[in-house]
């Protein structure tokens, strides 16, 4: 095992039942237990325990197999009373306890069967993992040493040495940890890392120099070797031999990249701003030049242009310098971008730099997005349903453009290309959709085929809307007015549309829909008292005709002709429903459709 993946130790979970049926090694241990103890297991019990003890334990075992594992914990526990020196009885035993939470008295039962077997490398080992589980370091460290005493080939229980030791700050046990790992496999460019690592962990930098010194000397026709001990010598403040070790790795290859990038490092710390700008422009020109190295050169050069002030005018005359020499660089075009949001230039730039995105790269979604979102409060609906469009091609997994698409159109009231919106974008949902558009997806659905005259469909399209997310109100509200224009099932309206004003109690169309609900239902007096509510929270200077219309049903059924008159009169003006109105303002009293 190397010394980068050692460095990180994963700590497996708490043993439980199923693991004895997933780990090969224990479950070959488990039924051959039954019938090879060792001699330290059975000794003490006679031919007549043995044989219960057998019987027993493969019936624990069986029981587990079968999933019933309250009688295989009994029957585990059993067998210890039949036999106290068991060890695959603790150990199996152990899994159950921890299972229960119980980690104290599982870590009693993985002890004993360590104590019982201590040449059983799973018992361990698992007692091992156990005390890292608790940070028990100490007992862990002791515990895989004792595992490394009787296994001199297993370099990755060293591995987990070495990070026990660093997690105590044992700097001298790390360091013969290393030791023992070359012993093991050889000395390598890992151990080498990690030994230098260790010495700057001490606070050693004269051995941390001396050891990188090493690796450049074990390679000295690579100067990755060099570039690694310049950039040490640059963070410890040894500029001169820094630059040499640059130097030294330049004229080996002139056009090493990570060597060129220190080298800049350098420059500027030395002040020599001329030189560095020439080497940076140098790189970010370059074609051979990796994207990475690139994106994080730019950001540097924006970072120090606005502690130098901010002038916006230099870094994008960089960004265009760049651009042209990397004209089909995604990278460097979506941080221009960035950057230009960043400083808040125009909109009209901030759009040519997405555009130009989309021009090297048509399935870049987030650039798209961000268009769309531009563009949306400007209400320029075709240009959003030409983006759309396009994107729907390049990105058809992508909801959240047929969303955008549908609501476009819904805007435009072309309501047929909206609803084939919406339809094509239902055929991209899976269970990762978010369900806050898979909704609203519906919501729109449901309320264009009501108004198509075509309420089953309507309907259910609501019920899959309110499926994805029973609060999305609303559809709620929607769904209950249509339901109560029929006159259908009044209960499940009323309790949809009162979900709506709990949720928004200060919106009047809700609170207008309640009343409503109220009213058909016969109960006019609350009706009254929504209806009121709705009239007092309507903010439209000339208020709602059809709010103003209900508030005029509802008092004519309270009794109050003349307050309803003056509702229907002033409702009138803007009604769809101007005969109606008239006939009831004539009548003196309510009158249905």
């Amino acid at each position: 095992m190397s010394v980068a993946v050692a460095m990180a130790i994963v700590m497996p979970s708490a043993a439980s039942p199923d693991m004895f049926a997933k780990d090969r090694k224990t479950r070959k241990t488990v039924d051959a237990a039954a019938t090879t103890l060792n001699d330290s297991t059975r000794k003490n019990i006679t031919r007549n325990d043995r044989r219960r003890y057998d019987y027993f334990f493969l019936e624990a075992v069986r029981q587990q197999n079968a999933g019933h594992l309250d009688g295989a914990f009994d029957l585990l526990s059993h067998c210890i009373d039949i036999n106290p020196n068991a060890a695959e009885a603790y150990y199996m035993r152990s899994a159950y306890f921890s299972e229960m939470d119980n980690d104290s008295l599982a870590l009693v039962d993985l002890e004993k069967a360590a104590t019982l077997d201590p040449g059983n490398d799973t018992y361990q080992e698992r007692v091992a993992q156990y005390y890292i589980g608790t940070q028990n370091y100490n007992r862990a460290i002791t515990a895989y040493e004792n595992l490394y005493s009787h296994h001199r080939d297993r370099s990755d229980v060293l591995a987990i040495l070495l990070q026990l030791y660093r997690q105590n700050k044992d700097y001298d046990k790390m360091l013969s940890t290393i030791d023992r790992m070359e012993q093991a496999d050889g000395e390598s460019d890992n151990t080498t890392m990690a030994r230098m690592n260790v010495y700057e962990m001490k606070g050693d930098k004269k051995m941390a120099q001396k050891t990188l010194h090493s690796l450049v000397d074990r390679h000295p026709n690579e100067p990755m070797y060099k570039v690694m001990l310049g950039n040490w010598l640059l963070q410890n403040h040894k500029q001169k031999e820094a630059y040499e070790m640059l130097t030294a790795a330049l004229k080996d290859d002139p056009g090493n990249e990570s060597a060129l990038s220190s080298m800049y490092d350098y420059y500027r710390a030395e002040g020599k701003d001329s030189l560095a700008v020439e080497l940076r422009d140098k790189l970010l020109l370059s074609p051979k030049t990796e994207n990475k190295t690139k994106n994080m050169m730019l950001q540097q050069a924006i970072q120090e242009n606005e502690k130098a002030g901010g002038d916006s005018t230099q870094t994008l005359a960089l960004f265009d310098r760049v651009m042209r020499a990397n004209p089909k660089n995604i990278d460097i075009a979506s941080l221009k971008a960035a950057y230009m949001q960043l400083k808040k230039m125009p909109d009209d730039s901030v759009k040519a730099a997405l555009g130009h995105i989309l021009d090297i790269a048509p399935d870049n979604a987030p650039a798209r997005m961000q268009l769309i979102q531009m563009l949306w409060p400007q209400k320029k609906w075709d240009d959003i349903i030409a983006l759309c469009k396009s994107a729907v091609q390049y990105n058809p997994e992508e909801m959240a453009f047929y969303y955008f698409l549908g609501l476009a159109y819904y805007n435009k009231n072309d309501e047929d290309a909206a609803l084939d919106a919406f339809r094509q974008g239902t055929g991209e949902i899976n269970s990762e959709s978010n369900p806050d558009i898979v909704s609203d997806f519906y919501g729109i659905m449901g309320d264009i085929l009501y108004k198509r005259n075509r309420p089953e469909e309507a309907f259910a399209a609501y019920d899959s809307c309110l499926q994805w997310k029973d609060d999305n109100t609303a559809a709620l509200n929607n769904y209950a007015y249509y339901l109560s224009e029929l006159g259908r099932n009044l209960d499940k309206a009323e309790q949809m549309s009162y979900k709506a004003i709990k949720a928004e109690p200060d919106n009047s169309t809700y609170l207008d829909t309640y009343a409503w609900i109220l009213f058909l239902r016969g109960r006019y007096q609350d009706a009254r008292t929504y209806i009121d509510m709705a009239l007092e929270h309507d903010t439209d200077s000339v208020g709602s005709s059809v709010i103003i219309e209900h508030a005029g049903d509802i008092y004519s059924m309270n009794g109050e002709t003349a307050k309803a008159i003056d509702f229907w009169k002033k409702a009138l003006p803007e009604s769809e429903h101007k005969a109606l109105i008239t006939k009831k303002i004539r009548l003196k009293k309510y009158v249905k459709k």
